[in-house]
């Protein structure tokens, strides 16, 4: 179990007891000593596996560690251990405990696709005009730092936060109406159902003895308050992340996190695996160059197993349309020497840039596959799909019968929508409940005679496909399309041709997770498709094409990294963090294997006008041109802007940053009074 490890890993593995950062840099086998450690535990130190729990950020991750780990205990008597992602955690947890806080454990998830039509449909009830994502994006944050929508409401001073305060309120009685749980929920209700009961948190937290926490420095503030809850009764609680990776502060992930492990565990062992297996030292020497200047860091220096390597390789062009046309020449070239599609990548910053990669490989007729673009389980009939069997699973889920209650076509249109939900409003009921109850008459005195029958054959339709699909789930699919007949409504569509093929590759998916899991229920398959994620669908042969963030994790031979250039990459701008975007061309770069391309323009069309640009400062800092106009120095924490608190001035607002020497000297603005501070004396708010 440890003779393949290096003495760093062995180091990591044998560390049983109190906290641990294993601070992992990009291609250091982080997932080897993870399933190292978990195997120990489990087949030498004899450590029941049931006391365990392995936290990830993907089912991907999850499925590789477990196979992995078990396949080095000798014994297959063992019980499973639990490897999961966070939110599949909060799933398994709520369906046994969400009672204890007056809720159905027949609750359905919804998605981010779900959420925006419901905040769409609030929106235009209260006549509210906001951007829906804008929306939906806030209610996450508030839904993470744990406010409640009268708090918002209250603390909310500018129109647009008030306004969508207001939607989330409503949002919230909505789902909890129907029963329905959003992402979000499912850890910020764990967290209050463990927070408030003390009982159950020490039972939690003394059933899960060992806790080991994966891609630690994606984690948010939620997130690292559920596993202080977790780790309470024995602080066992092993993370393993890179600080030079953290690249989603935009969506919550506190890089704060990872730094200040060893302060909120004072007595935490850090351990650094600094052996790269992956990327030769030529490119492992540009991404620490890169890295270097940040000063948000832990501090580490990756060494290549596999020795020097080749140089990476500029590209230059004059426009957009070159750069494709060489990318692809090159792309061309090295299917022709016989590698493998899926071992070639093409990475940018901005999605705006996708548009002309994509056509120029079209050109080319090199086939491709766009990460990240429209998901597939986003897709309108695939939706309806999922809608049909999340209704058989609840038939009182208002939100998703609605959705299918005309698909296909029943006569039955928003007017008559509308005085049944008046009716079932009335009754107190759901509307399943209020067609099933209701005799025929008294439909027929709110809605027409015709929409009244279509409305009880409904039912039966949902009562019949409810029934099949507790018999063979596998042969449930030939029944369910013949019954509804989804194909034929949205063959006859301009695109039929293009739906049908996704419906078939549903049906095709689902019959594989049938034959692959025999005992599976609809309601286990939902779940599961549910936690689906970009990168678990990652199997085709073509080329990727992907934004930087669907690439971490991800490793590519050869690599192309397109959009070197001030303002694509790094973005620029008044919201702009240049530390995290130097942590984004450092996750690029490491995603190379052999061969990196990092290619720049002279000019790109964008925004509507072509914009003439300058070299990536990246490309300065980290070593691979000379240019004096580049300043190649290490940035600052803070910029102009910030607040940060001072222990005796207390809280300031940062008013400019100068260099002075090796430190930064801050003016910062207390109440007034202003301050020329070394910005290693204060902390950020």
């Amino acid at each position: 179990m440890l003779e393949n490890l290096n003495e760093a890993q062995q180091e990591a593995t044998e560390h049983i007891d109190g906290p641990l950062l294993i601070l992992a840099g990009a291609g250091s086998g982080k997932t080897k000593t993870l399933t190292s450690r978990l195997a120990y535990l489990i087949g030498e130190v004899g450590i029941d596996p049931l006391n365990t729990l392995t936290l990830t950020f993907t089912n991907k991750a999850a499925n590789e560690m477990r196979q992995r780990a078990l396949g080095m205990i000798e014994s297959n008597t063992h019980a499973m251990p639990l490897l999961c992602t966070f939110h599949k955690f909060g799933l398994l947890f709520l369906k046994l405990h969400i009672q204890k806080i007056g809720r159905d454990n027949s609750f359905v998830i919804i998605d981010s696709d779900d959420r925006k039509r419901l905040i769409r449909n609030i929106s235009k009830e209260l006549k509210i005009d906001l951007n829906t994502s804008f929306v939906s994006a806030e209610i996450s944050k508030y839904k993470n730092t744990l406010l409640e929508p009268d708090e918002v409401i209250e603390k909310a001073e500018l129109s647009e936060y008030k306004n969508a305060a207001k939607i989330y309120k409503e949002y919230q009685q909505r789902i909890e109406a129907d029963n329905l749980v959003d992402f979000d929920d499912l850890l910020v209700l764990t967290y209050k159902i463990l927070k408030n009961d003390e009982q159950l948190r020490k039972e939690i937290s003394n059933r899960y003895q060992y806790i080991m926490v994966d891609e630690y420095q994606d984690t948010n503030d939620l997130q690292f308050r559920l596993l202080e809850l977790l780790a309470s009764e024995h602080r066992n609680l092993c993370v393993v992340g890179d600080d030079d990776q953290s690249i989603y502060g935009w969506r919550g992930a506190n890089i704060r996190n990872i730094l200040e492990f060893n302060e909120k565990f004072a007595d935490a062992k850090v351990i650094k695996l600094e052996i790269n297996y992956r990327s030769t030292q030529q490119i492992l020497d540009a991404a620490n160059r890169l890295i270097e200047h940040n000063s948000r860091r832990l501090g580490k220096s990756l060494k290549s197993y596999k020795g020097e390597g080749i140089d990476i390789k500029l590209m230059h062009s004059s426009d957009e349309n070159q750069e494709t046309t060489q990318i692809a020449k090159e792309i061309h070239k090295l299917i022709d020497e016989g590698v493998d599609p899926n071992q070639i990548a093409i990475l940018y910053r901005i999605n705006a840039l996708s548009r002309a990669i994509e056509e120029g490989l079209m050109r080319e007729n090199i086939s491709f596959k766009l990460v990240g673009g429209v998901r597939f389980y986003e897709r309108a009939e695939i939706k309806d799909i999922i809608s049909y069997f999340r209704t058989l699973s609840n038939p009182s889920n208002d939100f998703s019968l609605l959705r299918i209650i005309n698909k296909p076509k029943r006569g039955i249109g928003a007017t008559s929508l509308g005085k049944l939900k008046a009716l079932a409003d009335k009754k107190a009921l759901s509307v399943y409940e209020t067609i099933v109850t209701s005799p025929i008459e008294e439909l027929q005195s709110n809605i027409s005679k015709k929409v009244a029958f279509a409305l009880k054959d409904f039912i039966e339709e949902i009562k019949e496909l409810k029934e099949a699909s507790q018999d063979s789930l596998y042969n449930f699919i030939d029944f369910f399309e013949d019954r509804v007949g989804l194909k034929d409504y949205y063959g006859s569509m301009a695109d039929g041709y293009d739906r049908i093929l996704n419906i078939d590759e549903f049906y095709g998916y689902m019959r594989d997770y049938i034959l692959s899991n025999p005992d599976v229920t609809l309601d286990d398959f939902l779940n599961d498709i549910s936690l689906q994620n970009d990168q678990d669908q990652l199997d085709e042969r073509a080329v990727n094409v992907m934004s930087i963030h669907a690439a971490k994790g991800l490793e590519f031979e050869h690599l192309f990294v397109v959009g070197m250039e001030e303002e694509f990459f790094p973005l620029l701008g008044d919201n702009c963090d240049i530390e995290e975007e130097r942590r984004l061309g450092y996750v690029a770069i490491t995603r190379a294997k052999s061969d990196l391309t990092l290619s720049y323009c002279d000019s790109r069309f964008y925004k509507g006008r072509r914009k003439l640009l300058k070299k990536s400062r990246f490309l300065g800092e980290a070593g691979l041109i000379k240019n004096a106009s580049l300043k190649v120095s290490k940035s600052s924490e803070y910029k102009k802007g910030d607040l940060v608190n001072h222990k005796i001035f207390g809280i300031g607002r940062v008013q400019a940053v100068t260099k002075s020497g090796k430190e930064y000297k801050l003016l910062i603005n207390f109440g007034g009074i202003k301050k020329e501070i070394l910005s290693s004396f204060v902390k950020p708010v």
